[in-house]
């Protein structure tokens, strides 16, 4: 079992069991707080390097608890908010909070925000490279490149190949895929995941038509391989 190091401070159980299920994955040992009554508990108790932070809490909301929480330390916190107008990024950020991010998110940006923020703080450095075939994945840069030439691909191409290309030989439902790379709650519509498996084909396969990496799983979903 990983060692908590991340407090997800969320009273949506759901939302939170998805973000800690996807953290887990990446090797990043979650924690979750229905309250930030719980979070201070929790604080005591675990050697947390990092919180993502909700706005809208029962009781203290998230502003009140960063107060509080810069009075005793100086752990990097994200917020995430249905809240998407300047003023509440401003106050969250004015009030000691590291980055702010809106909902809906995808799980591959908040785990690069994550990341990202580690490495500011403490120096962490886990991106490792993906590469299959001619594709070398760079994961700290974002780049991609195919037979050394680099490809250009939108942001969502970009976290769909990476997620792909992390889960070699698994069955990967289009729900599961759609929201872990659009978010919970998006406003697109699944559709639109299989757009960008078909643009993300003609970028990677040789044969876009008889694809060797990005594999159809009838009834199911999609299956990576190397």
């Amino acid at each position: 079992m990983l060692q908590p190091e991340i407090l997800i401070v969320e009273d949506d159980k759901d939302l939170a069991e998805i973000a800690i299920d996807y953290m887990e994955q990446k090797k990043l040992g979650c924690l979750r707080a229905g309250s930030a009554e719980e979070a201070f508990e929790a604080l005591y108790l675990h050697p947390i390097r990092l919180i993502i932070l909700d706005i809208n809490l029962p009781g203290m909301n998230g502003f009140q608890f960063i107060e509080k929480l810069r009075k005793e330390t100086q752990v990097p916190v994200i917020f995430i908010s249905a809240r998407t107008s300047d003023t509440d990024k401003v106050k969250g950020l004015m009030l000691g909070g590291d980055d702010y991010l809106s909902k809906p998110y995808s799980l591959a940006e908040l785990h690069s925000r994550v990341l990202a923020l580690l490495r500011r703080t403490y120096g962490y450095s886990v991106l490792q490279p993906l590469s299959f075939s001619d594709i070398i994945i760079d994961q700290k840069r974002q780049t991609v490149k195919k037979a050394g030439r680099p490809l250009e691909l939108t942001l969502k191409m970009y976290e769909l190949l990476v997620y792909l290309a992390a889960h070699p030989g698994e069955i990967l439902t289009k729900e599961r895929l759609f929201t872990e790379i659009w978010g919970y709650g998006s406003e697109s519509t699944p559709s639109v995941l299989a757009v960008h498996i078909r643009w993300l084909r003609e970028k990677i396969e040789k044969d876009p038509s008889d694809p060797k990496h990005i594999l159809t799983v009838y009834g199911k979903g999609y299956r990576f391989e190397e």
